[in-house]
This record gives structure tokens, C-alpha cells and sequence, in this order.
């Protein structure tokens, strides 16, 4: 209706902010001015966040002010701080660490199917090839930070948090220089770690998704997906050839479409990384 001049909004609070932005901006025009009234319960009765979206298109009403919605909406609907530690919305509840981590996985598997590492020219195509994104290692051994070395548990999550935001062996060297310059010498559970995390490293360049490492036995799950590319590659050739020269120590099986081996007689860390430096070699 080009001549409508007013629009009311009954339960405004039920809105979203866009909505009720784009809903006021269908009256009134250029030279006429138009009146836009929000009919909601007492103020006191609706939520924090209806309440923040019934402040801001209030407080927004210039000509030009749907940037300033726009950014609003977003805060309001938890995309937090982005590049920050202040997280809200469904980012708080998975932490930012891994939901980088499961849009990088996407991103990489988008990448494969396309091919753009094969294509010359593509921002892709000087990274080496690689098959797991990530690897986990599950464990009876005690590998952590020993209370008697750092006290505080806050500390000791931010800790963590570094050691694994650590990608090469430069990186696990100054960490592990930070730690001893800050607490002191280190103690070997702490050194064990630092091995731990060198052991997921070269296992994820081996192929292995999964390491178990318990009861003096190791058991070394490879690429899940079946049609992966990893299966016709050099990687698993080699891994192969090692499996065929060694005795009845190792075994491998396949469960549910998982293909994994079992090793015996693996009692630390340091031994299962020593085993994958020979598969590597």
C-alpha cells in the first residue's frame, strides 16, 4: 500500500530483529513520514534477548542504521568474539579451538573431492598431501601434568591448551623451554606428553585416525573412509611392506569396515613412536 504511513507490530517481542527492520521499513517513503509501534507485554515479563531486540530497533531508526542492526543481531545471536576469548551462542559450547578445527576438516575434504590440490596455480596445491586431519590417542599410561609441578588447575588447562595448539617441532621445543623457565625442571610425565604429541604427529603422517596404547599393547586404526586415496598411495604401500617383514608381534584385522593392527609387546610412549619411526623408514 504506497500511501500506508503506520504499521503495528502486535507481540513484537516474538520477532526477530531483521524481521521487525525489514516489517517497519515497508511504510512510508522519501517525503512521508511513517510511524512504526511495537505492542509488547511489560518489559519486565519478556526475555534478556527480546528485550535487547526491541532496545536496538528503537535505538536504530536513521536512515542507513541496518549496518548497525545487522551487528546487533549478530551479537545478540551468539557469534561472540570471533578472534577473542569472550565466546557466546553455540560457539561457547564447543569451544572456538574446535570448531575451527571441524571447519578446516570440511574445508579439506571439499578441497580433495574438487581436486584443487592437482590444480596449477591453487592456493592449495603446495600442500603436501595429507590423509587425517587429526588423530586421537587413548591410553592407560599416566601422561599429564603432575599437581606437584603445576598447582593450579587453570594453569594447568592453559597448558594444555598451548601444547596442543603446537603444529612442529620448533614450536614443541619452545614450549617446553617456556615450561622449565616458568615451573622449573621438567619431570618426565611432562616429557612423556611432549612425546605423546610427537607420536600423533608421525602416526597422522603414517595414516593412523586412532592410536590405543594400553595393558602393554598397541592398536593403530587407519583411515576410516574406505574410498580414501590414502589406500592407493605410497604412505600405505610402505606401512604395508613393514607389516609383511615382521614376525607374529603384529597383526592386523578388520572390524565394521575399520582396518587396524595390533602390536604387542609396546609398553610406553617412546616405544610406539620408535615402532612408527621404522614403519616411516
Amino acid at each position: 500500500i504506497p500511501n500506508a504511513n503506520t504499521i503495528i507490530i502486535n507481540q513484537a517481542q516474538n520477532f526477530g530483529l531483521s524481521d521487525l527492520h525489514q516489517l517497519r521499513g515497508r511504510v512510508g517513503r522519501s517525503n512521508i513520514k511513517a510511524f512504526c509501534y511495537l505492542i509488547v507485554p511489560s518489559m519486565l515479563s519478556v526475555t534478556d534477548e527480546a528485550r535487547r531486540r526491541l532496545r536496538a530497533i528503537e535505538a536504530f531508526s536513521d536512515l542507513g542504521s541496518g549496518f548497525n542492526i545487522a551487528m546487533q543481531d549478530l551479537d545478540i545471536r551468539g557469534a561472540g568474539n570471533l578472534l577473542g576469548g569472550e565466546q557466546s551462542g553455540f560457539i561457547a559450547e564447543m569451544g572456538f579451538e574446535t570448531y575451527q578445527r571441524i571447519l578446516s576438516e570440511a574445508v579439506d575434504e571439499l578441497r580433495q573431492e574438487r581436486g584443487m590440490d592437482a590444480v596449477p596455480g591453487s592456493p592449495f596445491a603446495h600442500k603436501r598431501e595429507e590423509f587425517v586431519s587429526d588423530c586421537t590417542i587413548d591410553t592407560d599410561l599416566e601422561i599429564l601434568i603432575p599437581d606437584d609441578y603445576v598447582s593450579i588447575t587453570a594453569e594447568k588447562i592453559r597448558l594444555y591448551k598451548e601444547l596442543d595448539a603446537v603444529e612442529n617441532e620448533k614450536e614443541l621445543l619452545a614450549f617446553m623451554d617456556s615450561v622449565k623457565d616458568r615451573f622449573g625442571p621438567v619431570p618426565d610425565q611432562v616429557r612423556e606428553l611432549a612425546d605423546t604429541v610427537r607420536l600423533r604427529w608421525l602416526a597422522m603422517e603414517l595414516g593412523f585416525e586412532k592410536i590405543v596404547l594400553k595393558n602393554g599393547m598397541l592398536i593403530a586404526y587407519f583411515v576410516s573412509n574406505q574410498m580414501s586415496g590414502y589406500y592407493k598411495s605410497p604412505k600405505f604401500a610402505a606401512v604395508m611392506g613393514f607389516l609383511q617383514k615382521q614376525n607374529r608381534r603384529f597383526e592386523m584385522k578388520q572390524q565394521s569396515e575399520k582396518l587396524y593392527i595390533i602390536v604387542k609387546r609396546v609398553e610406553s610412549i617412546e616405544k610406539a613412536y620408535k615402532l612408527f619411526l621404522e614403519m616411516k623408514l
